[in-house]
């Protein structure tokens, strides 16, 4: 690639607010780097933005040298397309303020923050919204690909509850959009991802929820692992909507409640949210002890913030990251099968299999109504394969996808973008199935050029 004029380098210095960084300066290496160590590109340019305002030129800079445009919030997708090769990487991570209105329930929140920077500021009010199970997470990408967490089965997706966005366009003009404005742009961005245009700021509704909640960890030995599914799987369908339990399944963590004798065993772990009081919550999650016979929990009251933060440590940067993950309708017997046999030879300590309870609220949005068009789906399967050697990186993915294929039987239709890698570019029509023609139709229109392609791509 030939070198960048000096003079264009300097006048887009002029032209934005933020920080203009470029390979050879100081935190060039910091700044590029993200979540997934599998991922190690160079940007050219990165334009660290300070404001929405430092978007269209950031654009206008990369059309016009040629360059390819990557959009990085918190750079915690797991495809790793926030950042790009020798193209122009627009760097929102500075841009991490969260606005509260208390009175009307809503949250404005800029591109760069993450989850645990939403629910600070929301948590100040006794208010959340639905977003996912690790506070390092982006709020851009996340709500983009959909996003689910402990929140869902009572108040639906992330995108369920974003009222409007805000967005550069290819051509560098600002628009919003909501139900009211650019319905057809909204309807997109609600699981379409990063297609459609750059997002600078985000509005979500909020719902009262904590300050303290009634959450924590079951675990359960791993020769249990059957039973204990089994018995989940019928507690779930009648589980009030309040109520959300996950299955781990992973060797376990030096977790204090737990005896070191286990500590770098096998176990499978239900990890437990209920938003209401805690009394009732303890009768509700009374029957899962009765599941088996506990290593240890380790569950009772404790701030909204603090469980949202629970999986952090498990969830930490710099290690190589590979996934796969199906949506599924119940967990039939093959299924568990597949979870079983694969959860048994786990290739790295790091590595797990989790099962995600999202039935409810999102269940009752039509197909239609957004982007994701996964209404259906009731449990999120994804298999987490987890390590820090890259001579571990044919084991560990080879583990991966053995499993995403025993198991893809038993699976319901679609796919979560948010858990998709760089090589599953044939998934994409799949994952948004009957949407797609509809989001090919958009991207047409406001992206006919696919300037934004750093992404699951829709092709126009």
């Amino acid at each position: 690639m030939k070198p960048l004029p000096h003079q264009s380098i300097e006048n887009l210095k002029d032209d934005v607010k933020g920080k203009v960084v470029l390979s050879g300066d100081s935190g060039y290496d910091e700044t590029r780097r993200i979540w997934n160590a599998m991922i190690d590109r160079r940007p050219a340019v990165i334009v660290q933005c300070a404001a929405a305002a430092d978007v269209p030129p950031a654009i206008s800079f990369a059309r016009g040298h040629g360059l390819e445009i990557s959009i990085r919030g918190a750079g915690h997708n797991i495809a790793g397309n926030a950042v790009c090769e020798n193209g122009v990487m627009i760097d929102f991570s500075k841009m991490r303020t969260v606005r509260v209105d208390a009175g009307k329930r809503l949250a404005q929140v800029e591109p760069g923050a993450t989850l645990n920077d939403v629910d600070r500021a929301t948590q100040d009010h006794g208010l959340a919204t639905p977003l996912g199970i690790n506070s390092t997470t982006g709020i851009a990408g996340l709500t983009l690909g959909g996003g689910f967490g402990w929140l869902t089965r009572k108040y639906g997706m992330t995108i369920d509850n974003l009222v409007s966005v805000d967005l550069v366009m290819a051509n560098g003009a600002p628009i919003r959009a909501s139900d009211r404005e650019n319905p057809d742009l909204f309807w997109a961005v609600r699981g379409g991802g990063g297609n459609f245009g750059v997002v600078t700021g985000f509005e979500f509704k909020l719902h009262p929820v904590g300050p303290e909640v009634y959450s924590g960890l079951l675990v359960f030995p791993f020769s249990q692992a059957r039973q204990v599914i089994e018995k989940y799987r019928e507690f779930v369908k009648t589980a009030p909507e309040e109520l959300n339990v996950w299955v781990v399944l992973r060797k376990a963590p030096p977790l204090p409640f737990l005896p070191a004798s286990v500590h770098g065993k096998e176990i499978v772990a239900l990890a437990v949210f209920y938003a209401g009081s805690a009394s009732d919550g303890r009768k509700l999650v009374e029957p899962l002890h009765r599941f088996g016979d506990t290593h240890g929990e380790h569950i009772g009251l404790q701030p909204y913030t603090q469980w949202q933060q629970a999986f952090d440590p498990l969830l930490t940067p710099g290690a190589r990251n590979y996934w796969k993950s199906h949506n599924f309708t119940e967990i039939r017997d093959g299924a568990l099968d597949a979870v079983l046999r694969y959860a048994g030879r786990l290739p790295t300590p790091q590595c797990e299999i989790f099962i995600g309870l999202i039935a409810g609220a999102a269940n009752r949005i039509p197909a239609e109504a957004t982007a994701y068009g996964q209404r259906g789906t009731k449990l999120v399967l994804n298999v987490h394969g987890r390590w820090d050697d890259p001579a571990d990186d044919a084991r560990c993915i080879a583990w991966a996808r053995d499993f995403f294929k025993a198991s893809a039987p038993y699976a319901s239709a679609g796919a979560y973008v948010n858990f998709m890698t760089e090589d599953e570019t044939d998934r994409i029509a799949t994952a948004y199935g009957p949407s797609y023609a509809r989001l090919v139709q958009i991207k047409r229109r406001y992206d006919p050029e696919n300037i934004f392609h750093m992404n699951q791509n829709i092709k126009p």
